[in-house]
C-alpha cells in the first residue's frame, strides 16, 4: 500500500515538475536564443534559499558572483525583511516622514514645491531623498550573470523586491510572483504632463545594459497593493506607488519573456528609457515577447524605443474605458506584432496600438475582439509604415500558433507563476 501510495505521488509529481524543466532542456524562443544563446546557471552551485538574507547571500555566491549557480527560491521573501527577521516600513527609513505634509508642500494646487511654505517642508524634502535612497539599498537585489532565479512549486514570491540586472548577462528568471516594490517616497513631478504626475522610483525587475536574459512562466502585478486603493493625491487623484513591472534600457539585448502574466497596473512594460538615449540604445534593445498574458493592464504592454521587438501570440484582455494602448510605437524603434489576440470589450482596434514617436509598425494575422485587428491599417492612419526592416524568422527559429482559439487556450492555461508548461 505504502508503494502504491509512493508511486501515485511521484506521478503526480511528474505530470507537473518535469514540464518545466523540459522548458529549461528547450532553451527560450527568440532573441534570447541568439549568440551564445541563454542557459543561465546550469550545471552550476544549487542553493536553495527562503529569506532575503539567504537570497542575497545566493547571489554574491561564495564571493565569487558571476560563476555557474542555481537559486531556488522557496515560499515568500519579502524585500522589506531585515536581517532579524522584521518587516521594515516606512517610519524605518525616515523617521518623521509624512506624505501629506509633503503635499502641502506644493500647495492645493500641487503646482509649485517651495520650502518656505510651511516650517516642515524642508525636512520633509530631506527626508523623502533619505527614505527614498534607504528603501533602495533595502530592497535592491541584483542578478549577476550565469544565474537561474526560479521559484519551487506554485507559489514562490518576491514581495516589494525590486529585481535588478544591471550589466548581467546569461540569466534566466522563472516560475516566480513578482509583487511590485510600493514606493514610500514617490514623487510629485509639478510640470510632468498638464497637471503634474506622480514618479515612482522602483520596478518589480528592471534589465540595465543586460544580455541574453530569458524570463519565463511568471506573473507580474501590484500584488497586495493596488493603485487603487492608495492614498488621494492631487485633482482628487489616487498616489502613484508603482513604476513599471519590468523595465529593460540601456543597451540591453537578446531577452525573451515567455508564458508569462502582466496583471493589474498602469505602466507594464518599458523599453529604452528616454527618446534622448540613442548613444545607448540604437541597436540594441532586441526583446521577443511569446506567449504572455495582459490582463488590465492600462498601457505598455510594451512601450518600446528604438528596439526591433516581436510581439507573438500574447493575449491582452481588459476594459476598454480602463485602456489607454497595449503597443506603443516609440522613437526609432521597428515593432513586429504577430497574431497577437486583443480583447477589450467594446473597444475599438486603436487601443492595440499607439505612436509615441515611430515610424515603423507592422502586424500579421492578429484578431481583435474575434474579428481580424487589421492593425497595419491603424498603424497607416497614425502615420506608421509596415515596413520594419527585419523579419524574425531571419533570425530565429520559431513556430507561431495560427489560430486565435489555438493561442487563446494556451496562454490562459500556460501564462504565469505556478503553471504547467506547454
Amino acid at each position: 500500500m505504502r508503494r502504491a501510495a509512493a508511486l501515485l505521488a511521484c506521478v503526480c509529481l511528474c505530470l507537473f515538475w518535469p514540464t518545466q524543466a523540459s522548458a529549461a532542456e528547450r532553451g527560450p524562443v527568440g532573441w534570447a536564443s541568439t549568440g551564445p544563446g541563454t542557459t543561465g546557471g546550469a550545471d552550476g552551485t544549487t542553493w536553495t534559499v527562503d529569506t532575503r538574507a539567504e537570497l542575497k547571500e545566493a547571489l554574491a555566491n561564495h564571493g565569487d558572483p558571476t560563476a555557474s549557480k542555481v537559486i531556488r527560491v522557496v515560499g515568500d521573501i519579502d524585500g522589506h525583511e531585515a536581517d532579524d527577521g522584521s518587516l521594515l516600513g516606512e517610519q524605518d527609513y525616515a523617521p518623521g516622514y509624512d506624505l501629506g505634509k509633503y503635499m502641502s508642500c506644493f500647495g492645493e494646487d500641487g503646482a509649485v514645491w517651495s520650502d518656505t511654505r510651511h516650517d516642515y517642508c524642508k525636512q520633509q524634502r530631506q527626508l523623502r531623498q533619505t527614505g527614498s535612497n534607504k528603501e533602495k539599498a533595502q530592497i535592491q537585489l541584483t542578478v549577476p550573470s550565469n544565474t537561474t532565479l526560479v521559484g519551487v512549486g506554485r507559489d514562490a514570491r518576491l514581495l516589494g523586491v525590486f529585481l535588478t540586472v544591471n550589466t548581467g548577462t546569461n540569466i534566466i528568471v522563472r516560475n516566480l510572483h513578482l509583487e511590485a516594490p510600493v514606493d514610500h517616497f514617490t514623487t510629485w513631478s509639478p510640470g510632468d504632463g498638464t497637471r503634474g504626475s506622480w514618479n515612482a522610483r522602483f520596478d518589480a525587475m528592471t534589465v540595465i545594459t543586460g544580455e541574453n536574459i530569458w524570463v519565463d512562466h511568471c506573473t507580474f502585478t501590484d500584488g497586495r497593493f493596488p493603485d487603487r486603493e492608495a492614498p488621494l493625491g492631487f485633482h482628487g487623484e489616487r498616489v502613484q506607488r508603482h513604476d513599471g513591472l519590468l523595465d529593460i534600457e540601456d543597451g540591453s539585448d537578446f531577452i525573451t519573456v515567455s508564458d508569462s502574466r502582466f496583471a493589474d497596473h498602469d505602466k507594464a512594460i518599458l523599453i529604452g528609457s528616454g527618446d534622448g538615449r540613442g548613444d545607448r540604445d540604437r541597436g540594441h534593445l532586441k526583446v521577443t515577447f511569446v506567449r504572455n498574458l495582459f490582463t488590465d493592464i492600462v498601457q505598455r504592454g510594451p512601450r518600446v524605443r528604438f528596439g526591433q521587438v516581436h510581439v507573438v501570440n500574447n493575449v491582452y484582455r481588459g476594459r476598454a474605458d480602463g485602456t489607454l494602448y497595449a503597443l506603443g510605437v516609440g522613437v526609432e524603434s521597428s515593432v513586429f506584432s504577430e497574431r497577437n489576440v486583443f480583447s477589450y470589450r467594446r473597444g475599438a482596434s486603436s487601443l492595440a496600438v499607439a505612436d509615441y514617436g515611430g515610424e515603423h509598425f507592422r502586424d500579421t494575422g492578429s484578431w481583435f475582439n474575434g474579428r481580424p485587428a487589421r492593425l497595419n491599417a491603424v498603424a497607416s492612419g497614425l502615420g506608421l509604415t509596415d515596413d520594419v526592416g527585419w523579419d524574425p524568422a531571419d533570425v530565429y527559429d520559431y513556430r507561431p500558433l495560427t489560430s486565435r482559439s489555438a493561442v487563446e487556450h494556451h496562454v490562459l492555461r500556460h501564462a504565469g507563476a505556478g503553471r504547467p508548461d506547454a
